[in-house]
Parts: C-alpha cells; sequence; structure tokens
C-alpha cells in the first residue's frame, strides 16, 4: 500500500475529504500546537456527522448549536469551543476533521 501524502490547499484544508483519517487529523492538530483529546474527538466526529447531513461546515452560531444539542449546554457555548480549538473553533476543527473552510469565516 503506497503512503501518499493528501493535498491541502493554500489555508490548510484537505481537498480531497475522502483522503481524510484519524491519524491525519492528529498530524494536523499537531501542525497546530493541538493534542487531540477524547473533548476534541467529540467535535471532529460531530462536524464530520453535520457535513455529512448538510455538506456544509458549520459557521459558528450552527456548530455551537449542533455542538448543544448532541452534547448539552455545558458544552454548546462558544466559550468551551475556543479553549479546545482556540482562535476561530469552527475554522480550526473544520481543518483539522478534514472538511472545507466554513463558507462565512475569513
Amino acid at each position: 500500500m503506497e503512503n501518499k501524502t493528501p493535498i491541502l490547499d493554500e489555508e490548510g484544508y484537505l481537498l480531497n475529504l475522502q483522503d481524510w483519517t484519524p491519524e491525519l487529523a492528529n498530524q494536523l492538530a499537531r501542525e497546530l500546537n493541538l493534542e487531540l483529546t477524547d473533548a476534541h474527538w467529540e467535535i471532529i466526529h460531530l462536524l464530520r456527522n453535520f457535513y455529512n447531513e448538510y455538506e456544509v461546515s458549520p459557521a459558528m452560531r450552527p456548530l455551537v448549536k449542533t455542538v448543544s444539542k448532541a452534547l448539552g449546554s455545558e458544552k454548546g457555548r462558544s466559550i468551551y469551543l475556543m479553549t479546545l480549538f482556540p482562535g476561530s473553533p469552527p475554522k480550526l476543527a473544520a481543518k483539522i476533521a478534514g472538511l472545507p473552510k466554513p463558507a462565512n469565516c475569513l
């Protein structure tokens, strides 16, 4: 089996979503100085499910709403998401989850 390097765009988002693996997620996270914990993986899996259902990466408001609905109001808060994915949680989490950049995130 050949080990091919996944192709990223100029902002670091995966171009072919089928290239994503949990190992790649860990690699991308390390490059962003993040160590993925179970809490990170909860959000990553939610994001990937959201994308599979709606074919779009959620911006902050839909992300918060989705997390709140699935994991409860304590985790469904932007403050919580920012502790896991500093800066812009929707952009950072989408990048690690192998998804396109959320449309209305600069």
